[in-house]
């Protein structure tokens, strides 16, 4: 829908191994964390994270948390190759 598809050289979400404090109606909830990354790169030794536009972001985030039982926070990695590596492990 935002048209970015082939800006993007790879996107994906990762659920991280910790829990997060949160507010769901009038409850406290430790839930999952969300990681999302989108790059963009020529040749996958290098890579630049993805400038996603921040509508984009909110839109992405709200059906995350609301859709995705057990999810209440997520987070955008703003981090290059290298030092980072595009995937999580």
């Amino acid at each position: 829908k935002a048209g970015l598809y082939r800006q993007i050289s790879q996107a994906y979400a990762a659920l991280l191994p910790v829990r997060s404090v949160g507010v769901m109606g009038d409850q406290r909830t430790y839930e999952q964390v969300i990681a999302l990354r989108a790059v963009e790169t020529k040749d996958f030794m290098t890579a630049d994270w993805f400038p996603m536009p921040i509508e984009t972001l909110k839109r992405i985030s709200n059906r995350i948390i609301n859709e995705v039982k057990g999810v209440n926070r997520v987070l955008y990695d703003v981090s290059s190759k290298p030092p980072s590596t595009i995937e999580f492990e």
